[in-house]
């Protein structure tokens, strides 16, 4: 009765009513197309993911936008959450901490706001390789995960 193609688009204008969008493409303030990201570390962990996602996204990061993203604080945090009997450390918690502020078309949008993402990590001496390995990864996730919080955030302003 009704076509492929028919239920195809119905499906289609559906999917795109409901706010739904495909992972990356995460529609900035506006539709811009060009970021200005201002960081004390330009290469950490956070910054590398931020710029990831926007290039997903679309978006160009680079100089004289009418967006600037200034990344006041980016710091990765860890404690000793637990230890043995022997005093050795048998859990672990990381903590990726953000500041960030964000100036669009000459006004201060948001001002300082934070974002905290935090895990926690089992540590095993006897799996020293394997665990500093997934002590790398957690680290890599909790960049992103703060990254994705702070691009969702700027997703919001219009």
């Amino acid at each position: 009765m009704y076509s492929k193609k028919y239920m195809l688009a119905v499906l289609m204008v559906l999917v795109a009513g409901c706010g739904f969008h495909l992972q990356g493409t995460l529609p900035i303030a506006g539709g811009l197309k060009r970021l200005t990201l201002q960081a004390t570390d330009g290469q950490s962990g956070f910054v590398n993911a931020v710029q990831r996602e926007l290039r997903n996204a679309g978006i160009t990061v680079g100089p004289d936008s009418e967006m600037v993203l200034v990344i006041e604080r980016d710091e990765l945090l860890e404690r000793v959450a637990s230890v043995s009997a022997r005093n050795l450390p048998r859990e672990y918690e990381f903590s990726y901490a953000v500041q960030f502020s964000v100036v669009l078309r000459g006004e201060t949008r948001i001002s300082s706001e934070k974002v905290l993402v935090t895990r926690d990590f089992s540590f095993d001496e006897r799996l020293m390789l394997a665990k500093e390995r997934e002590r790398e990864q957690l680290h890599d996730t909790l960049a992103e995960e703060a990254a994705g919080m702070v691009l969702q955030r700027l997703s919001s302003l219009r």
